[in-house]
């Protein structure tokens, strides 16, 4: 695990945007975890979550002209990542955010930012069904001169959605483009293996969150 994904992990602790327990998702199952990127609610927070994904876009090696921030969640990420790739990559690249409701007074429109060209990299909380995304995809697709260049998020928890495959490994197929995170299921197990002494009970979480994985995880992540 790199250095930066186990960073990643420790801020959200921290920041309480990952809990462990027993949740109820909209689907109806029973999660051992739980993961809210809006818990990021602090600067110095924002700074350190901005520097996780610059190095996972360096990572990535995702080819971009810009990157966008879905409304609401992604717009602080947009933000913080632009920034740290510039000041710890030297990578200076324009973003944009989109708003829920078009604005019709002063400079209108439904964007903020930059204007929307060449190869645009999405970035984003968590991928759930994939459908917000796929909303942003047909956003882009209004755009002349704009393409989806790929998406990155903090978490993919590699489940299946329908049949076999998971919401990402869906988009990445239905869309021919590359879905990246800057960690998986696998890291947090690793984790809790290894480093989870900020975890209470983190050996009978593991175990929960192994038996979650055999139920629910596609067979890519369980190969």
């Amino acid at each position: 695990m790199q250095n930066f994904q186990t960073e990643f992990i420790n801020l959200c602790i921290a920041a309480n945007a990952l809990r462990f327990g027993e949740f109820t998702l909209k689907s109806g199952r029973i999660s051992p975890y739980f993961f809210n990127a809006g818990e990021f609610n602090r600067g110095l927070q924002l700074a350190q979550l901005g520097e996780c994904y610059a190095a996972k876009i360096v990572e990535s090696g995702i080819q971009f002209d810009g990157l966008f921030g879905p409304a609401y969640k992604g717009i602080p990420l947009v933000a913080v990542t632009a920034a740290a790739l510039a000041t710890s990559h030297n990578i200076d690249v324009p973003y944009t955010f989109n708003r829920k409701e078009a604005k019709t007074h002063g400079e209108g429109g439904e964007l903020v930012g930059s204007e929307l060209h060449g190869r645009v990299l999405i970035v984003d909380d968590v991928i759930t069904a994939g459908t917000a995304v796929r909303e942003v995809i047909s956003l882009l697709d209004h755009y002349p001169g704009a393409e989806t260049a790929g998406v990155l998020v903090g978490l993919d928890r590699q489940e299946c959605s329908a049949g076999k495959l998971s919401a990402v490994e869906a988009l990445a197929q239905d869309f021919d483009i590359e879905v990246a995170s800057i960690i998986g299921v696998e890291h947090l197990l690793e984790y809790l293996s290894k480093d989870a002494e900020s975890v209470v009970d983190s050996s009978k979480i593991l175990a929960t969150m192994r038996q979650y994985r055999q139920q629910y995880g596609t067979p890519s992540s369980l190969a």
